[in-house]
């Protein structure tokens, strides 16, 4: 039977839809689409910092020492050392006394009821040396027995410690108590001698009773000569001394009393600490400074190389005097 042409191209196509559908390629199953990344613009390269240069821990500049104090320090009866008294109490530091500390016949009991209420406040800080009325008691023994150790060997009386950078000495100069005075080969100059070689320190100041030179009352004590030759061969610095009531400065000296900048040692006269004052006699060569005018105390600030001074008056004093030098 012969088909109509009609149908048979719908049978053609039909077939030939079923040969091809079965070739044609899946349908991909779509990829879930994910949030966009913004690409990768690369990671930064961080530049160093230069360096910063390492701070060095500063170096602690050493604190100075201070020693401060007078001669002629106490009368029963005055005031005047209740006022240098306050002076210590307002300045820390390690205290000297230039002899006499008390300023009448040196008794023990002197000692305990006058001296003692005002400067004995310091007496832990303290490093005395005697004076001519210690010795009104024989050998100066009561003035032992109130400062003990702090005052050296018994019928000796000299004795040294350091202090910061600084060689401190303490000197008897009550030379006709002692054994063999203080010429050269005296056991006090031989034993000094030993004292500085054994403490080569590159400041020295020492102190004691009777001044080398003075332009006051009582004049100078020229039989220190030894002593004063010694410290200057070692290179000390300086000397502070008591017993005339005032306060005078020397510019550096040699043993002979020459002006010397270079090798000299500066002396000072420091009887202020408490008992009446006195005027002056003739002033010395070399001697700078001259004051009777108030009582007070000397303080010196010491340094590894140099020093300062600065004489302070009691409240309502109008002398001062300050100065500095190096140390040889």
């Amino acid at each position: 039977m012969t088909r109509p042409v009609g149908v048979g191209l719908a049978l053609l196509c039909l077939g030939l839809l079923a040969a091809c559908g079965g070739a044609l390629a899946p349908t991909p199953t779509p990829v879930p689409t994910s949030t966009d990344t913004p690409a990768p613009t690369g990671t930064p390269t961080l530049t160093p910092s230069p360096s910063a240069t390492p701070t060095a821990t500063p170096t602690a500049t050493p604190q100075p020492a201070v020693l401060i104090g007078a001669g002629d320090i106490a009368i029963c009866g005055q005031d005047g050392d209740d006022l240098t008294a306050d002076l210590l109490a307002a300045n820390p530091g390690e205290v000297f006394t230039a002899g006499d500390n008390n300023d009448e016949n040196g008794t023990l009991f002197e000692y305990e009821r006058c001296f003692d209420p005002s400067w004995g406040r310091f007496k832990d800080r303290m490093h005395p040396s005697p004076g001519n009325h210690d010795y009104n008691v024989d050998y100066a023994a009561d003035y032992f027995t109130y400062f003990g150790e702090a005052a050296g060997q018994p019928r000796q009386g000299w004795y040294s410690y350091d202090l910061g950078g600084w060689h401190i000495v303490s000197i008897n100069s009550n030379c006709p108590w002692l054994i063999g005075g203080c010429v050269s080969d005296s056991p006090q100059a031989q034993w000094l001698r030993e004292d500085l070689e054994a403490h080569p320190a590159q400041c020295t100041l020492a102190y004691w009773h009777h001044p080398i030179w003075s332009s006051g009352l009582a004049g100078s004590s020229f039989w220190l000569g030894d002593l004063y030759q010694i410290l200057y061969e070692h290179g000390a610095e300086v000397v502070v001394n008591g017993h005339d009531h005032d306060y005078e400065r020397f510019a550096p000296q040699d043993p002979s009393g020459n002006l010397d900048e270079a090798n000299g040692i500066r002396a000072f006269v420091v009887g202020t600490g408490g008992v009446s004052l006195r005027p002056f006699d003739k002033p010395l060569p070399n001697s700078e400074v001259r004051s009777w005018d108030s009582y007070g105390v000397i303080k010196f600030t010491l340094y590894p190389d140099r020093y300062e001074w600065e004489f302070i008056p009691v409240e309502g004093g109008q002398f001062t005097d300050s100065g500095s030098g190096t140390c040889h």
